[in-house]
């Protein structure tokens, strides 16, 4: 058991997925300072001066305190509704969810680049070998208009028995007048 660990976490998956938590925790804690420290500053400065670390409505305040701050609603324990907290959260969202976006879109085209290269293409034929596809093609073409038959009895195109005069002529002295066939009406 301990062998088939020791494999499923050696493979590149489980490596990859440990660096790109990592990464992905430091790429929060930058997130959460830009967001923090400089989007929601220069936001608040364009809408009139909101603090949106501060924004909150007081939901329960049992001792009727005071709370400037948000700071101070939760050392003294009154119960609010962060409004600005959640804002700042969704702002950060927003950051990670695009920049996943770009960089799965960035891998998606450089995946799409490497399946739209062209495949090596096979080079043209050589002369010889379009020559000997002529040749091949000529045989062919001679052979279905006389088929030719290797043995001394061929089927003719009525169906009948004939002698394969070329075959009997070559071989005739091996034939005595007895041994050959009747041509079967053949001339």
């Amino acid at each position: 058991m301990f062998k088939e660990f020791r494999e499923f976490a050696i493979k590149g998956n489980i490596v990859d997925l440990a660096i790109g938590v990592i990464i992905g925790a430091a790429f929060g804690a930058i997130v959460s300072s830009l967001v923090d420290d400089i989007f929601m500053p220069l936001i608040g400065l364009l809408i009139g001066g909101i603090d949106f670390s501060n924004l909150f409505i007081v939901l329960s305040n049992p001792g009727d305190l005071p709370v400037p701050s948000l700071s101070v609603a939760q050392d003294a324990g009154v119960a609010t509704m962060n409004i600005g907290l959640f804002i700042n959260a969704v702002v950060q969202f927003t950051i990670v969810a695009f920049v996943l976006f770009m960089v799965v879109n960035g891998i998606n085209s450089i995946k799409r680049e490497a399946a739209a290269e062209p495949v090596a293409q096979t080079p043209a034929p050589s002369r010889e070998e379009v020559l000997l596809t002529e040749i091949r093609d000529a045989l062919r073409a001679l052979k279905a208009k006389r088929p030719t038959c290797g043995s001394v009895f061929c089927i003719n195109t009525t169906g009948q028995k004939s002698v394969n005069r070329r075959i009997i002529g070559k071989y005739r002295r091996l034939y005595t007048p007895h041994t050959i066939p009747d041509s079967g009406g053949m001339p």
